[in-house]
């Protein structure tokens, strides 16, 4: 078992936002603190910002997450925002979706490690390749909106919708993809969200 130490102790907020799961938790900061950074998805420049800037910062996502939804992670990568979403939200189903083999393989080890494998799923392919229906499909860092909305607007469900994490130019981006979205007949908002309020405001890209 991974040392829950690494990667720094976990705030306070972090006891509130993931409850039971807190443990769990701390161990997959440990693990993006090392067999992350061995990897190479997590950059050793990260470490001391694991928790407000990734783990926690995900857990913004269940904002827009109704209750006991069906979840898929775009391009997720080391685990985020699927992991901490999972672990704060043990009634949403997660799918994470990863194309390349490192990181699907680094997302399953992980994902039974924290004895998350009844609740998260890995599975290794393209988005636009994919072909289930989800109530929320969600991605951080991954792309600018009009190449998401591309790959992602088969991927949920009537009624569904897309929940981006993006950051002080949220807003700017939705904008630039106003072409694209009327197309796609969709429509965004950008949400303001504090998971916590020790914790710094991000932003939510919600399309529907």
């Amino acid at each position: 078992m991974t040392s829950p130490t690494l990667g720094g102790p976990a705030p306070a907020a972090a006891a509130e936002l993931f409850s039971d799961a807190l443990g769990a938790a701390e161990q997959y900061v440990g693990i993006l603190a090392t067999r992350g950074v061995e990897w190479g998805l997590i950059g050793p420049r990260e470490l001391d910002r694991l928790w407000e800037r990734h783990v926690l910062n995900s857990v913004a996502v269940e904002d827009a997450v109704p209750d006991g939804a069906f979840v898929v992670d775009v391009g997720s990568g080391a685990g985020l925002p699927g992991i901490p979403l999972a672990l704060a939200r043990p009634d949403a189903r997660v799918t994470l979706l990863e194309p390349l083999e490192r990181r699907a393989k680094f997302l399953t080890v992980t994902v039974d490690e924290l004895g998350l494998a009844e609740q998260v799923r890995v599975v290794r392919g393209r988005a636009e390749d994919h072909r289930e229906l989800y109530d929320v499909v969600t991605c951080r860092a991954v792309a600018p909106l009009p190449r998401l909305l591309a790959w992602t607007q088969h991927l949920f469900v009537p009624g569904g919708r897309f929940v981006a994490l993006k950051g002080e130019r949220a807003q700017a981006e939705v904008a630039g993809a106003a072409k694209e979205l009327k197309k796609r007949r969709l429509s965004a908002t950008v949400r303001a969200v504090r998971p916590h309020p020790d914790l710094e405001l991000t932003r939510l890209v919600i399309v529907s």
